[in-house]
């Protein structure tokens, strides 16, 4: 068999002009290209950009990545987990699944049979969000089964003694209630959540420290609001 003959069993690889491909410490590639891009080979990168036009990552291709950009869309077929997606639209297309932490995008679209996990809009929603639930991620082992509960973390003594938590289950299951409401505005939602959060976490240090000041930013404390904090007037009382 000939040379050219051989050759034509396989597809031609255009460059186009201005691209920049490179491999960091880590092994990972860096690609950036002025043009659309087609990702036909799963793979793990640093970074994918289109400068000008859009992403395409075709149906049964994982694509791992810290950053993605389009200067127009990213399309999705097939899996995608990256860090922070940047495009002008994003779309997951049937059966496609992106696990994206950091999305900035002006449209959103999903098909029915498209997942997405992630999806904060920038880095202080992520921040605050993980902020919340410290308690529970110190509680995760270093292998999760996503089928059982998540186990205590070994050691760990609870902070509160049944014999003392009556008030303090009052007060949360109030502010569970109160949390919901559709009169409060993103400020007063956000000083429920404060307290409401360290009663989750059993962080009793910090509900000490903030439920007064949370509860003075609320506008018209309703009845399950004033009640709440009795409950924890006369637990901090004792």
């Amino acid at each position: 068999m000939s040379a050219s003959a051989d050759q034509s069993n396989f597809p031609t690889m255009i460059i186009p002009r201005g691209t920049e491909i490179k491999l960091n410490s880590h092994g990972q590639l860096s690609i950036k290209t002025p043009g659309n891009l087609v990702i036909q080979n799963s793979g793990n990168y640093s970074e994918i950009e289109s400068t000008n036009g859009s992403i395409r990552i075709e149906e049964n291709v994982t694509v791992e990545a810290v950053s993605v950009r389009a200067g127009q869309a990213c399309f999705i077929q097939g899996t995608l987990t990256a860090w922070k997606v940047h495009a002008k639209k994003i779309t997951l297309e049937d059966r496609a699944k992106a696990f994206i932490m950091l999305q900035e995008s002006e449209s959103l679209e999903l098909s029915k049979s498209a997942r997405l996990v992630g999806n904060f809009a920038n880095e202080k929603e992520l921040f605050l969000m993980m902020g919340k639930f410290t308690g529970q991620l110190k509680e995760l082992p270093g292998t999760v089964d996503m089928g059982s509960p998540t186990p205590l973390a070994e050691g760990r003594t609870p902070q509160i003694a049944t014999s003392d938590a009556d008030h303090l289950r009052a007060a949360q299951s109030l502010l569970e209630r109160e949390v919901a409401r559709p009169d409060l505005s993103p400020q007063e939602s956000e000083a429920v959540r404060e307290v409401l959060y360290a009663l989750r976490e059993r962080n009793l240090q910090r509900v000490s420290l903030v439920f007064r000041d949370a509860f003075r930013e609320l506008r018209t404390p309703s009845e399950g609001i004033r009640r709440a904090q009795e409950h924890l007037e006369k637990h901090f009382a004792k």
